[in-house]
């Protein structure tokens, strides 16, 4: 034992100097100079914002992606003693991956994850050929579901890195299931754990990313009107607040407010007023002249209805309380003037095909009153449900002309306040969140006289009840809201087409510093730029010139060569055109950091290519020489244009006007020039 003591310890270590090199390159170009500017930089503005509400732990929705981004940015911003008290609300006044990198913005967290799940897939085939089912063959199957889920977790692009590792994976199991080698328990064994690691755990750790961010995220904020009422009630403060302990059930008498489920193009809630319909409209059609009914975006006393049995009188909820159910008739009374909800055969003012809602106004006419509703009941679970508060989605069905309830959506006139139209759908053309409601606030009434009743729904509501949605009821909302939610597509100054990104015909001016000409600008290499386009059309090419040669039974590459490079290529290039290409066909405003994922593919591409020619088309030692020339000439081009371009990546140098015209190099490039 002590002789095994005495004897020397050898630890040998395997260095790459490449890597090493990259890695500190790469850290030092984003390093440097880190803190500057000391200013908001293009759409940290509104990353900030949300960062901001992590550390106060209020609720809000981003379209733009899941929370799983968001919550890292608000992690760095919490190890570094954030605390949420800042305003976000102004912009202080390659090279693009680097600028893209140094920015509190989500690009580098979704490029970061796309080559982690492509780099643990690659880990992972290779330890599949050598040791199957081992620890380090685990490890890295494991990991390429951790990192696809982290990707999709960052925005929605990094589902199509997802696609592309599913799609590789599915053509080597297709391979596993055809070798013969290997027995069926073998076979299923390894479909099975590419089952769990590529499919099971991905979905898992998105829903953790949705539970960790509602979780923190409990209190009522500035976006809460988007979502449902039942949403809005399981946060704390805001609706919450008002609703808390409300009557579960409705029931005749009760007196509510109908909220739209819709919410498009502004959450709203069943409204009317004194005023009324103007005898004739401007385009010259007629209207009953009675009383206007709405759906008005703001809390207001004349929201307020008032559920009436039709075969009694009395306004208030009787001892015990009749609970309204699905199929039942009722009749809805405007709390505030006691007129009733009516719908008849005569146009709305912006919707002709569609019915007029109004409140009924007896003028001694041939128009009787047609207010009679039958109770449809959407989400329920039996032809017996009760109506509920905030959990029960409805319709209202005219008994008469069974036309249906609904928001249009339409911005009435001066006349009609601009608040929102409702009509009666008279064509059913399916169920559409437009014609279903929701009761939000809830009393049970008690005053029979109007006075009182004016007091009444005045006054807070308050009871006893607490109702919580699952965590499954509020990630399908909120993941329904992230992925239907539209922002104002307005075109932006530095918005761009797919067609100019490959050209890099377009630039994104971040910053402007308030008193110089030092500016941020996201642009990118033109060297590495279009050297990856080139790349990518080289290894097409020579992948069809392999392909045909390969046909004609002459195989200049040894089988593993071949393999690699078909595995390469379909990675990198299947990477690029995922990432690119769906681009084309999404109606929303684009800008040059979308590109950056499918160029990192490229990117890729460029020290395969090169290997490629030098190893297997160049033949001769001059030719290898010149060729290895060449790569240093056009590497040394393209440390020469980001040294050149470095001004505009890091934003520390002001340049004359003289000089900033003359980085000016296409026509189509935004660089601002101060004129005094």
């Amino acid at each position: 034992m002590l002789g095994c003591l005495k004897r020397p310890v050898m630890v040998t270590a395997d260095v790459n100097l490449n890597l090493v090199v990259l890695t500190a390159a790469g850290l030092l170009s984003r390093l440097w100079r880190l803190t500057y500017p000391r200013a908001v930089v293009f759409d940290e503005v509104y990353y900030g914002v949300f960062i901001s509400l992590y550390m106060k732990r209020t609720f809000f929705i981003d379209n733009s992606g899941p929370p799983f981004g968001h919550m890292l940015l608000a992690l760095g911003g919490y190890l570094g003693g954030f605390d949420g008290n800042f305003l976000w609300n102004r912009i202080g006044e390659e090279n693009a991956l680097i600028t893209q990198a140094r920015l509190m913005l989500m690009e580098s967290l979704l490029i970061f994850f796309n080559l982690l799940a492509v780099l643990s897939y690659l880990k992972f085939f290779n330890c599949q050929r050598h040791s199957p089912f081992s620890l380090c063959w685990w490890l890295w199957l494991m990991l390429t579901g951790v990192a696809c889920s982290c990707a999709v977790g960052i925005k929605y692009m990094g589902i199509f890195t997802y696609f592309l590792v599913l799609g590789v994976a599915a053509v080597h199991a297709w391979q596993l299931i055809g070798d013969q080698t290997l027995t069926n328990v073998c076979v299923c064994c390894h479909l099975l754990a590419r089952a769990v690691a590529l499919l099971v755990i991905p979905v898992v750790l998105y829903l953790l990313f949705f539970y960790v961010h509602l979780m923190l995220l409990y209190r009522s904020g500035p976006h809460d009107q988007v979502m449902s009422s039942a949403f809005q009630a399981s946060l704390e403060g805001g609706l919450a607040r008002i609703t808390q302990g409300q009557p579960l059930e409705v029931a005749f008498g009760s007196q509510v407010t109908l909220r739209n489920v819709f919410g498009k193009p502004l959450p709203c809630w069943l409204h009317s007023h004194q005023s009324t319909y103007p005898v004739i409209y401007e385009n010259g059609r007629g209207s009953s002249h009675q009383q206007q009914v709405t759906c008005y975006p703001f809390k207001d006393v004349n929201n307020w209805w008032i559920v009436k049995d039709p075969a009694r009188h009395p306004l208030v909820v009787s001892s015990p309380p009749r609970p309204v159910r699905h199929g039942d008739i009722v009749q809805l009374v405007h709390g505030m003037t006691t007129r009733f909800l009516n719908t008849h055969d005569v146009a709305a003012p912006l919707s002709p095909h569609s019915q007029e809602v109004s409140c009924y106004m007896d003028y001694n006419v041939s128009m009787p009153a047609q207010n009679l509703w039958r109770l449809d009941i959407v989400n329920r679970e039996s032809d017996r449900d009760v109506w509920k508060t905030i959990l029960s989605e409805v319709r209202f069905v005219h008994v008469n002309t069974s036309a249906i309830l609904k928001l249009s959506g339409a911005h009435l006139p001066d006349w009609g306040f601009r608040q929102l139209e409702v009509v009666g759908e008279k064509r059913s053309r399916g169920l559409h969140e437009s014609t279903v409601w929701t009761v939000e606030e809830h009393r049970y009434g008690n005053s029979q006289e109007q006075r009182e009743r004016e007091l009444e729904l005045h006054s807070p509501t308050h009871v006893d009840i607490s109702r919580n949605l699952s965590f499954m009821a509020r990630f399908s909302e909120l993941q329904w809201r992230m992925l239907t939610l539209r922002g104002e597509d307005s075109e932006h100054k530095y918005s761009s087409t797919p067609l100019e990104w490959v050209t890099l015909d377009s630039n994104i001016a971040y910053w402007l510093h308030p008193s110089t000409t030092a500016q941020i600008h996201l642009l990118g290499n033109v060297v590495i730029w279009a050297s990856a386009s080139l790349a990518t059309a080289a290894h097409a090419l020579l992948f069809l010139w392999h392909l045909l040669r390969r046909r004609r039974r002459a195989c200049d590459l040894p089988e593993d060569a071949w393999h690699r490079w078909v595995l390469a290529g379909a990675l990198c290039t299947g990477g690029w055109a995922l990432n690119y290409l769906p681009f084309f066909f999404m109606e929303k405003t684009l800008f040059l950091y979308h590109y950056l994922p499918a160029l990192t593919f490229q990117i890729l591409l460029l020290p395969l290519v090169l290997q490629h020619i030098s190893d297997h088309l160049c033949r001769s030692g001059l030719q290898r020489s010149l060729f290895s020339a060449l790569v240093v000439a056009w590497y040394s081009s393209a440390c020469h244009v980001s040294s050149t371009l470095r001004p505009l990546t890091y934003g520390d140098k002001s340049l004359s006007a003289d000089e900033l015209q003359a980085l000016r190099w296409k026509d189509s490039w935004d660089i601002l020039i101060r004129k005094y």
